[in-house]
């Protein structure tokens, strides 16, 4: 039987909130940049998925590690505000994984990743995927030193998501559409998604895809380099 996933809450000191002054977004970044040197020495890749509840980030990275974890030794950083639902969840497939409680914040930020890091690198893990809390807003101002960051919107979340949260898809390099499966029930089509994440930035590499069926996955662990 796997152990639970070791839960980390953060301290109030600890927690850097959106509305906070400019220091912190740039004590934020000083962080960040420290952890990505963690990373590197470590030889790890770590990736942050960004996006809504009931975006399908979990099932996402349900799938990648499933499908990287004969390549990579794969260790999952869960981001939430309170459960640990989404590290156990990860857990049961044989992978390191540690719950981050943020408390009332709607975002991970760098100094509780390096906290969670510190922790998982010492599996010997070479490959860290992050799971950012919930939000489509917040996450867009952190970094964490992540090597890329990956934002999952839905089919289900309506054809104007995109076009709405235009910030968050310009913070990162991978756009996930996930849930094709319910385009058609949606009346959604994932063409247009994509076309609205390339307007909002014509850089990232964007995938279609169905954390259900599986489809979309093979290309979009060549999207993030794996």
């Amino acid at each position: 039987m796997l152990p639970k996933p070791i839960v980390i809450k953060a301290d109030k000191d600890e927690v850097l909130d959106i509305e906070l002054e400019e220091d912190f977004l740039k004590a934020n970044e000083r962080m960040a940049a420290l952890n990505r040197r963690t990373f590197d020495r470590a030889g790890a890749k770590a990736i942050d998925f960004m996006g809504s509840i009931g975006s399908g980030k979990t099932s996402i990275i349900e799938r990648l590690v499933e499908t990287l974890k004969g390549k990579y030794k794969v260790g999952v950083i869960a981001g939430d505000t309170t459960t640990a639902i989404d590290a156990e969840r990860v857990g049961r497939h044989g992978v390191p994984s540690l719950q981050i409680n943020t408390g009332k914040e709607c975002h991970l930020d760098a100094p509780l990743v390096r906290k969670a890091a510190k922790k998982l690198l010492r599996h010997g893990v070479n490959l860290v995927l992050i799971e950012n809390v919930g939000n489509l807003i917040c996450p867009a101002e952190f970094p964490l030193g992540a090597h890329k960051r990956a934002v999952v919107v839905s089919v289900t979340e309506g054809e104007y998501m995109i076009k709405k949260k235009q910030d968050i898809f310009r913070a990162a390099e991978v756009g996930i559409i996930n849930k094709k499966d319910m385009a058609g029930p949606m009346g959604i089509d994932p063409q247009q998604l994509v076309n609205d994440a390339l307007e909002a930035n014509p850089r990232m590499k964007v995938v279609v895809t169905s954390a259900r069926t599986g489809e979309g996955i093979p290309e979009l662990v060549e999207a993030l380099g794996l």
